[in-house]
């Protein structure tokens, strides 16, 4: 795991929760560890024969208890593309407030992602991309790069064979638009009056998924006020239009078809510009009233919105342009919260798009766990205690569609009371279930809590989404906004996995409503081969993996045909290596389903499925396993490059530093427990010692 080079912020304690630990007053910078009692301590089962599989679990275990950081916590890098700090130099720009030292640094960072063709991807290995592409070259303009500079040539090439700025996303749009470098009336249209809709209407600000709400609110401010700040004639971008713009290329492509959903929108759209261009707007004002109390609102004490970088920054800029001064506290600690993001050395500074503390942590915990570390041992009761700490205590926006809903759960950030969601939430309960922290009783009724807020987000059609019940909307990932098709949260079938792996760790029945709507959910969401989509992981390997652990976890039959299906697909997909990979290219073709270079994580998810659907002992376990000990480094590590995580499938990759390392050890533990007394290392492990 990269180690963090910023100071975390010291107001990650909420006024309105229970006490948390003041990250402050430990004044830590993440990478500082803990000093833990020597490693005998914790129980190494088959000491005495010392096999590769007992080495290997033992170097990873002490390489996370290098890693946990004083107040208990794992925390590594959550990477994903160049647009999110290439946003980051132009938000300062359109403040003013430009830092020549960090800027020089966030250049650098950009000019090293930029591959040898001269474009930028959305993951490793992945094609170029086009908005991110001119996001970065924009953002190098911006930071002093002229037009001449071999990295531009080779950047503007790729744009303007791409179709240059015209066939961009919305949001690159939009930066551009603000600096005057595209059309205000090219971008979608999304009225700020949308904001004073009554939550009962059909199209309504919490019909949008929480990151959607979270980042539309504040854009709507911005899009209603059409601000531009003008540019030197050196930082233009002129040059990345294939020719110049004429109106015709501001409008929508339209879909085959009269009746299409998506042509009806592009109408409508049609219609909402002309009601912009009217400078008669009588509920205009009142609806900047709504959404700029909304923002404020639901900017945590931290200075975060939402926990993620577009909702944070647009909001920032919504409220500039409502005329907020920069030494406003509302910016100042936006401002703060976004640094606290970044990842800052001597020559780089990125901004990541989100941090994942809560999410690490609890991999991180369940993995020790799994490789029999005692429930006991002072790493585990820490790590437990702090995400004890972290349980959300405060109504969010959830609280719409479930109003008699109690609080409980945990998000995925330091602190983002807003927005908890049941994949955190169902992960940390299962990892702290029998951590034996000093208050019990504290724990039992977190996790009373926490397991019913989350049944009680349970969808009509049986399934879970993340943030949200019942956001399932489709329609409006036709409108020309939504060309991310990310507007809504719906449920799928990773998640809903999960929730019957949180009920069956839990000992409720199989018989219990929840879960036989969940049931249903499930089987009706298999994918005609076998496996299941992946929403939150890439991509049917971990929907895969997810979806069997909960069905094994709940006490469904195994050996039942659909099950089976799946194991054999998983089977069918192992690469000759001994491992298991998929590319970030299956969410647009699927028949890349379950193919790609193999990687410790995902090797690790279909291990962890197989060995559900008992095949401990089969040839594709043992094969598997072995892929992991010779992969591994001896400090305990595994390198992965790709990416195995996934903000918005097919144009917002991630890769998660914390996985390449957690999932491989919870499959080696596993395993470990599993095999038992039956362990053949003469025939699993002959030929992979270090």
């Amino acid at each position: 795991m990269k180690s963090f080079k910023h100071h975390i912020s010291g107001a990650l304690t909420s006024l309105n929760t229970p006490p948390r630990e003041d990250l402050e007053a430990s004044s830590t910078k993440p990478g500082a560890k803990i000093h833990h009692l020597p490693s005998s301590i914790w129980k190494k089962r088959n000491v005495e024969q010392n096999t590769p599989l007992d080495v290997a679990i033992q170097r990873s275990c002490e390489f996370f208890f290098r890693e946990q950081l004083p107040d208990g916590y794992w925390w590594a890098e959550l990477e994903s593309n160049a647009t999110i700090t290439a946003e980051y130099v132009m938000l300062f720009h359109f403040l003013g407030m430009v830092d020549k030292v960090r800027e020089r640094k966030m250049a650098n960072y950009l000019l090293d992602k930029q591959t040898n063709e001269g474009y930028w991807t959305i993951y490793y290995g992945g094609p170029g991309d086009l908005s991110t592409t001119v996001e970065a070259y924009f953002a190098l303009k911006l930071s002093g790069y002229e037009v001449n500079h071999p990295a531009m040539v080779k950047a503007r090439s790729f744009i303007l064979d791409n179709g240059g700025i015209i066939k961009c996303r919305v949001f690159t749009k939009i930066f551009l638009a603000l600096f005057g470098e595209f059309a205000w009336f090219g971008v979608p249209s999304m009225p700020i009056e949308l904001s004073l809709l009554p939550n009962w209407a059909y199209f309504n600000m919490y019909e949008f998924s929480s990151w959607s709400r979270a980042t539309i609110i504040p854009l709507s401010i911005i899009m209603a006020e059409r601000p531009v700040r003008k540019l030197p004639p050196w930082a233009r971008v002129q040059e990345l239009y294939v020719r110049p713009p004429r109106p015709i290329d501001y409008t929508f492509n339209k879909e085959e078809g009269i009746l299409t959903w998506k042509n009806f929108f592009i109408g409508v759209d049609h219609l909402l510009k002309i009601y912009e261009s009217n400078p008669i707007r009588p509920f205009m004002k009142k609806a900047l009233c709504v959404a700029e109390k909304w923002v404020l609102d639901h900017q945590e004490p931290t200075g975060d919105w939402g926990g993620i970088q577009p909702a944070m920054l647009n909001s920032v800029l919504a409220l500039h342009c409502l005329g907020y001064a920069n030494d406003h506290p509302a910016v100042v600690s936006g401002l703060d919260a976004l640094a606290n993001f970044c990842i800052e050395d001597e020559n780089s500074l990125v901004l990541q798009s989100c941090v994942s503390p809560i999410w690490d942590t609890a991999l991180a915990l369940k993995a020790l766990i799994d490789s029999d570390v005692p429930n006991d041992h002072p790493a585990l009761v820490k790590a437990a205690q702090w995400l004890l700490d972290k349980e959300v205590r405060k109504p969010g926006d959830w609280k719409v569609k479930s109003p008699d809903l109690e609080p409980g759960g945990w998000a995925f950030e330091f602190l983002n009371d807003w927005y908890p969601d049941v994949d955190d939430s169902g992960i940390v309960m299962m990892a702290i279930k029998d951590v034996q922290v000093k208050d019990r009783a504290e724990k039992e009724h977190a996790i009373r809590r926490g397991i019913n807020w989350c049944l009680g987000m349970q969808s009509k059609n049986g399934g879970w989404g993340a943030f949200d019940k019942d956001n399932t909307k489709h329609i409006l990932n036709k409108i020309p906004f939504a060309d991310l098709e990310a507007l809504i949260d719906p449920p799928t079938a990773d998640l809903t996995g999960r929730m019957l792996e949180l009920m069956g760790t839990f000992d409720y029945p199989k018989d219990h409503l929840a879960a036989g709507l969940a049931l249903d959910y499930i089987k009706k969401h298999q994918e005609p081969e076998g496996p299941w989509w992946g929403r939150w992981g890439v991509n049917y390997i971990y929907g895969t993996w997810s979806v069997v652990s909960g069905l094994a976890a709940i006490g469904e039959d195994l050996s039942q045909p659909y099950i089976q299906k799946a194991a054999l697909w998983l089977k069918l997909k192992q690469n000759a290596d001994g491992g298991w990979g998929e590319s970030c290219a299956s969410y647009n073709d699927r028949s890349l389903a379950g193919i790609g270079e193999s990687t410790p994580s995902q090797t690790a998810w279909a291990l962890l499925a197989l060995m559900v659907t008992k095949e401990t002992h089969s040839v594709s376990v043992q094969r598997g396993l072995q892929y992991l000990l010779k992969t591994q480094k001896a400090d305990g590590t595994w390198d992965e490059d790709q990416f195995t995580g996934t903000g918005f499938p097919k144009y917002f990759m991630i890769k998660y530093h914390i996985y390449r390392n957690c999932f491989p050890l919870m499959a080696l533990g596993k395993f470990r427990s599993l095999a038992g007394d039956n362990l053949r290392t003469d025939i699993l492990f002959g030929d992979c010692s270090h």
